[in-house]
């Protein structure tokens, strides 16, 4: 059964009067409004990404423990992921939902998060990440360690930590006049063990989305110490001139040695229910976590193995796709 709650619907008290107060200041040194008679953009400057505070949510995320549903840190995470944005976002909505395995005989309690800025305006950009851990290392060396759960700081933890800083940072800064972004974190994405039993959050809300987004991105493995993030070729097909604007968009930050245009694979991911769905999706990821892909999947996947300064290139580039003019 599908359930919706939204937690607030423009921000606590506190930071609406804050806001409002900004507005208002705003509007007394532009003047109150365009030639034409209406308003005029606010020009708001592209903040720089904290690639430390992700780090730092990174850990926080790992903390919890596996982020498996069914477990105390899934539900603990969730408290603390809807608590945070709540206190940023102008609405958050909670999606709950429930899935019967299709191998065993279980019911998993599952819930996306969806936190909007600037819900007023049709022109939007939607980032998503998968917030859930994997319930087993099945690519761990032993029996022992595939039997482990995966700790997820890259695999959920890295795109969620972004997106949870991108949060902080909108939050803070505010957006150009005219433009809405949405934060999708999807549950139920790595519970496997096959591709039968994976991506259910994202299923699930590209099943009840209208596509009123530009276009969106989904971050998977983007906080690894040697990143790289060739273009995926799922994204390629469905998504081409939004692939072709991101990529540019990191080599005129300086980043195109880590966004290489060749070497990409084809990857089923969050973004292929979304773009079955309407709605032109590019997968961010990272083919190669560790050497010869050896910490993907297995226990191993610890918050020393990420790096702030990836998370703080990844931002950037999430930041600019925001703040500049190329995707919009």
């Amino acid at each position: 059964m599908a359930g919706f709650r939204v937690l607030h619907p423009r921000g606590p008290g506190a930071r609406g009067v804050f806001v409002a107060a900004a507005l208002l200041a705003s509007a007394l040194l532009m003047g109150s409004c365009g030639d034409d008679g209406t308003s005029p953009p606010l020009n708001v400057e592209r903040p720089r990404f904290d690639g430390e505070a992700a780090q730092a949510l990174i850990e926080r995320q790992v903390a919890f423990g596996p982020r498996v549903p069914g477990r105390e840190g899934h539900a603990a995470q969730l408290a603390w992921m809807a608590a945070r944005l709540d206190s940023l976002a102008d609405e958050v909505e909670l999606q709950t939902f429930q899935y019967a395995h299709s191998m065993v005989d279980t019911v998993l309690d599952l819930t996306n998060v969806v936190a909007r800025f600037r819900p007023e305006f049709p022109r939007r950009i939607l980032f998503l990440a998968h917030w859930d851990t994997r319930p087993f290392s099945d690519q761990a060396e032993t029996f022992e360690e595939r039997l482990l759960p995966v700790p997820g700081a890259n695999d959920g933890g890295s795109g969620t930590a972004v997106l949870l800083q991108l949060a902080a940072h909108l939050a803070q800064a505010g957006l150009p006049e005219g433009r809405g972004v949405d934060l999708l974190l999807t549950d139920g994405e790595d519970f496997g063990p096959t591709l039968d039993d994976m991506l259910l959050g994202a299923r699930h809300f590209a099943e009840r989305a209208d596509p009123v987004w530009e276009f969106a991105v989904l971050l998977d493995l983007v906080g690894d110490a040697t990143p790289s993030f060739p273009i995926e070729r799922f994204s390629l097909q469905f998504a081409p001139d939004e692939v072709a604007t991101i990529w540019a968009v990191a080599a005129d930050l300086g980043y195109g040695d880590a966004f290489p245009t060749d070497g990409g694979r084809f990857i089923q991911d969050d973004h292929i229910p979304l773009n079955e769905a309407g709605i032109p999706t590019v997968n961010i990821i990272d083919f190669d976590y560790g050497p010869d892909n050896g910490l993907w999947h297995t226990p191993d996947d610890t918050p020393d193995k990420t790096r702030a300064s990836t998370l703080r290139m990844v931002g950037e580039v999430v930041l600019e796709l925001v703040y500049g003019d190329a995707a919009w």
